[in-house]
């Protein structure tokens, strides 16, 4: 299959640090390949793949104007280069929202748009009423919940190559690894920790636009001597601060979609204690591999049940659940599906016309 996955410039393809999608779209891309189908990358020129890249920016552009400030021009600059090659390719995989949807329309090609983000925006509704012929695939059940009629065809849960990661034995502190945003609530997470007695180590990415919120909410807790802030990780330090791991806090204030770091401390067989928000439930098997609370007291008292836990079924049900390759199979079947209705609905075109050769009956097959 000749498939064109489109990735956001936000970051590189993987990153070099934090970036959600841009490394979700990198375990697919190479996933997609190593299955042996030909692939072709949208991204910023410092990405690296097996698959051909299509340099859409000169470099991930998060760097220098922070989240907010991604300069719209590059991904017109982008999607006219995916535009020119269509042809090119079976199906189109966009992991950029919306913005290709108008051209795609015209272009008659199937595509398929995994959306990452929340979906109760005011502006999606007036959208996906319009664009209700752009098939999209969620993240989790609940990312649908606030748009419920939009044209949903699937729901694939992120996956990871399952040798970037193996299970640790775990030790005497718990672990927080992500955004520093308002809606991680990594203030909770503190003082779930200090609550229970436990040290946390703080692994998070202060993105220019969330400077404000650090400075005045995290800094003044960083103080306390069970914190220890340890500021944006790389692969491999990410990999050892979550082996080490008693259990990895994730008190999100928000509907998560779905929470790519939960399965990433999974895959090390460390636990995870999350807040009852967005995806939570979908991705923790409460009382498996890890713990879904609904406040701060059931948290505290998650880390106190840790030993009830077994490392090793955390990790066997990453394995069963959040592998890349389980990922990229459903996405094969999705792309299959697609391609599918697009044929189907071309030649119910064909048909309402009366368009059809000499050697076709001229009506509609009954």
């Amino acid at each position: 299959m000749r498939i064109a996955l489109i990735a956001p410039l936000a970051e590189s393809v993987p990153p070099r640090g934090y970036g959600g999608t841009e490394r979700v779209v990198s375990y697919l891309c190479e996933e997609l390949v190593a299955q042996q189908h030909q692939v072709t990358l949208f991204a910023s020129a410092d990405s690296h793949t097996q698959a051909e890249l299509v340099v859409g920016a000169p470099q991930a552009l998060r760097g220098e104007a922070g989240t907010a400030g991604v300069p719209m021009g590059w991904y017109m600059l982008m999607l006219e280069k995916l535009y020119q090659r269509v042809d090119d390719f079976d199906i189109i995989h966009s992991h950029v929202d919306y913005l290709p949807y108008s051209m795609m329309r015209r272009l008659g090609k199937p595509m398929l748009s995994t959306m990452h983000g929340r979906m109760d925006l005011p502006e999606y509704r007036p959208l996906y009423d319009e664009f209700r012929d752009m098939a999209l695939v969620s993240i989790s059940y609940a990312q649908r919940r606030p748009l419920p009629a939009a044209p949903w065809v699937d729901t694939i849960y992120h996956g990871l190559p399952r040798g970037l990661y193996s299970a640790g034995e775990g030790g005497d502190y718990l672990a927080f690894v992500g955004r520093m945003s308002p809606e991680k609530r990594v203030d909770d997470a503190i003082e779930v920790a200090v609550r229970a007695g436990v040290p946390i180590k703080i692994a998070a990415k202060v993105d220019p636009s969330e400077r404000a919120y650090f400075e005045a909410v995290i800094e003044p807790l960083l103080g306390h001597e069970l914190v220890d802030f340890i500021g944006e990780v790389g692969e491999a330090e990410k990999t050892a601060l979550l082996k080490g791991a008693r259990a990895f806090l994730f008190m999100v204030d928000w509907p998560e979609p779905f929470g790519l770091a939960m399965i990433e401390a999974m895959a090390c067989g460390t636990p995870v204690i999350a807040r009852r928000c967005g995806s939570i439930p979908e991705v923790v098997d409460h009382g498996v591999t890890g713990f879904v609370c609904d406040n701060l007291t059931q948290a505290v008292e998650a880390v106190g049940a840790l030993d009830n836990l077994d490392r090793g079924i955390v990790r066997q049900t990453f394995e069963r659940r959040f592998s890349a390759a389980r990922m990229a199979r459903d996405y094969v079947l999705a792309y299959r599906d697609q391609m599918l209705n697009h044929y189907r609905a071309g030649l119910s075109d064909i048909w309402d016309m009366g368009i059809a050769g000499d050697d076709t009956v001229r009506r509609r097959p009954t």
